[in-house]
């Protein structure tokens, strides 16, 4: 199931994960995205705007009961970024979904937007990742989380962080996290690597 709220190349998203196996509907119905085997977030564009139109269709509601009951998320792009829990853009602070703590903010590097292909560290044990890590990925984005807060102090698992770098500017390119994962990446744009990518998610459902 892709998540339809007004933001993304959704028939985009929708191809990408029919090609890794999966039979995908485009909704914006709360009850068919509730009950969904997984659900697919994606974005693109500002942090303020795609709140704006999950809220408008309570797709935090969505994502928080998802989770509470252990069903799989995977947000995307945008879709990654607004489960943390702020966004800063252009002086405008907005809140997110809270799901991780931390702050999307601009990248700290000479070139931004950060564009093109990029090789990603992930850590060992990754579903998402697995078979991929030395692969490229594609980015189109100014706006990153730079800083992992979340501590866990051993009392659950911690999630597995996946970091890339643009002009000596490290920051989170994906999260697995029980049943809710993100990349900042465009896995439909990545070619063989994100086909690979969203087999390895939907085979993981």
């Amino acid at each position: 199931m892709v998540l339809d709220y007004g933001s993304g190349n959704l028939r985009s998203a929708v191809r990408a994960v029919e090609r890794a196996g999966a039979e995908v509907t485009l909704t914006s119905d709360f009850d068919t995205a509730l009950a969904a085997d997984g659900l697919v977030v994606p974005g693109v564009g500002a942090f303020a705007a795609c709140m704006r139109g999950l809220r408008a269709i309570k797709g935090e509601r969505i994502i928080g009961r998802r989770l509470a009951g252990g069903r799989p998320v995977l947000g995307i792009c945008v879709g990654m970024q607004i489960l943390f829990a702020r966004g800063v853009e252009h002086g405008v602070e907005t809140e997110g979904c809270d799901e991780w703590p931390g702050v999307v903010e601009r990248l700290q590097s000479p070139v931004v937007p950060h564009m093109g292909w990029n090789t990603v560290e992930a850590p060992s044990g990754t579903t998402l990742f697995a078979g991929l890590e030395h692969e490229r990925f594609y980015f189109v984005h100014s706006y990153a989380v730079r800083d992992w807060t979340l501590v866990t102090n051993d009392r659950t698992r911690a999630p597995l962080v996946t970091w890339a770098e643009h002009g000596g500017d490290r920051f989170v390119a994906a999260v697995e996290n029980g049943p809710l994962s993100a990349t900042q990446f465009h896995p439909e744009k990545s070619g063989d690597a994100g086909a690979a990518l969203f087999h390895n998610w939907v085979t993981s459902l």
